[in-house]
């Protein structure tokens, strides 16, 4: 019984220290409840006010129309894009090219000035120049039709190119793609005019050349009409 006895006192005491425990372990269960509430719905009202401060932009609707504009958009890109390779070469070519009609003119001077003074070796050396200046001519020429094949092609491809931009409402494109073909066109047409005076200016010169020396290689006794041409003028160029 006396066992019994201290048993139930230990239990009694047991009950007591819980309830003590209890009494201080709620309020403070309570305190970290509401502060987890509280920083949940701090939390909660932060990240809506970030999303509202967020503005959104209307995604843009893909129509045919617009896919068609954009289409003729990068169309009109890679035309100007080859028309102004295609038109810098070209240029380049012409230029070359007259360049090279300019020395063979200039050598055709240099040898009409130096008639009667040059020996037969010194002659034909300097004939040899001019014969190889004829030949870079002409694959000075040859370059140039080459090329101004391709640049038609290209001037020719960005006038459909501003044509179906016009048509599908891409404006801008179609003006800027029709002011750079106006613009090449010019300027090629400018070269070639310099070239043809040239050529025009080569022709006068061998004609010039060729009254000049008929006299010169007259031989004995032939008659006034019979006259003798340079050799290098029989050969082609």
């Amino acid at each position: 019984m006396a066992a019994l006895w201290r048993w139930k006192a230990h239990l009694s005491v047991f009950r007591r220290n819980c309830r003590i425990v209890l009494t201080h372990v709620e309020p403070a269960a309570q305190k970290v409840g509401t502060r987890t509430a509280l920083f949940t719905s701090i939390g909660s009202l932060a990240v809506g006010t970030t999303l509202c401060a967020v503005p959104f932009k209307p995604v843009e609707t893909l129509s045919h129309d617009s896919l068609i504009r954009r289409a003729a958009s990068l169309v009109t890109d890679s035309s100007s894009t080859f028309l102004s390779q295609s038109t810098l070469a070209l240029t380049e070519a012409i230029t070359q090219y007259s360049q090279a009609v300019h020395t063979l003119i200039a050598l055709h001077r240099g040898y009409m000035d130096s008639v009667g003074t040059l020996s037969p070796a010194q002659e034909d050396v300097v004939w040899q120049v001019i014969i190889g200046q004829r030949s870079e001519i002409n694959e000075r020429r040859e370059d140039c039709q080459r090329l101004d094949l391709t640049w038609s092609c290209a001037v020719r491809m960005c006038e459909v190119a501003s044509e179906a931009a016009y048509s599908s409402g891409a404006d801008q494109a179609c003006v800027t793609l029709r002011t750079m073909v106006e613009l090449a066109l010019t300027h090629v047409e400018e070269l070639r005019k310099l070239s043809a005076d040239a050529e025009k200016l080569l022709t006068q010169t061998k004609v010039l050349e060729v009254e000049r020396m008929a006299p010169a290689h007259r031989t004995e006794g032939e008659g006034p009409e019979e006259e003798e041409v340079p050799e290098a003028y029989l050969r082609e160029d």
